[in-house]
């Protein structure tokens, strides 16, 4: 119950790909928001992932965060693996997968599968699947960077599904435009 009460503070802020938002407390960051169809909408969201949480002043890391997922959103390289993050409300199996997928260079991905076999438990590709699916940090944890093991999308839970994957991808240097699925 004591992270109920924590302070909870948020900001959004315009990247190439739309309005994200950072969620924080006094701890370190909680959580990542991928745009929504609007700013409006991506405050909305983020509001309603945590309630209570106020739009507050960026504390220094919480604006060393915003530069460089700006940075990277604009193809300009990938600062965030030494974005410290606040993953007490993660099981140890997820903070364990979330580490492995913060390995992950810029411009390469992995299977869920692989990472399931670094984690101990090659057998584990779904739960893999599961952790990514319930990733509270899109960016600074790349489960955009996970696949499944025959190179497909696997699945995106943020906004925009697929084709945001596919796009974070692109961006990167991950995927040509060529490798995407049609329509």
């Amino acid at each position: 119950m004591a992270n109920m009460r924590k302070r909870v503070g948020y900001t959004t802020f315009r990247t190439a790909i739309g309005q994200c938002g950072l969620v924080w407390t006094d701890a370190g960051l909680v959580a990542v928001q991928l745009p929504e169809r609007s700013a409006a909408a991506t405050a909305a969201r983020i509001r309603r992932r945590f309630p209570g949480a106020r739009r507050r002043l960026a504390t220094r890391a919480v604006r060393r965060a915003r530069a460089a997922i700006v940075r990277l959103l604009a193809g300009r390289g990938d600062e965030l693996a030494a974005i410290q993050l606040d993953l007490s409300n993660c099981s140890p199996f997820n903070r364990r997968i979330y580490e492995l997928a913060r390995e992950i260079p810029l411009g390469e991905t992995r299977s869920y599968g692989e990472l399931a076999a670094r984690a101990g438990n090659p057998r584990a590709a779904r739960a893999v699947g599961q952790a990514m699916a319930h990733n509270p940090f899109p960016l600074l944890v790349p489960c955009h960077r996970v696949l499944a093991s025959n190179g497909g999308a696997g699945g995106f839970s943020a906004p925009g599904g697929v084709d945001t994957k596919f796009r974070l991808l692109r961006i990167e240097g991950a995927l040509a435009q060529a490798e995407l699925p049609l329509g």
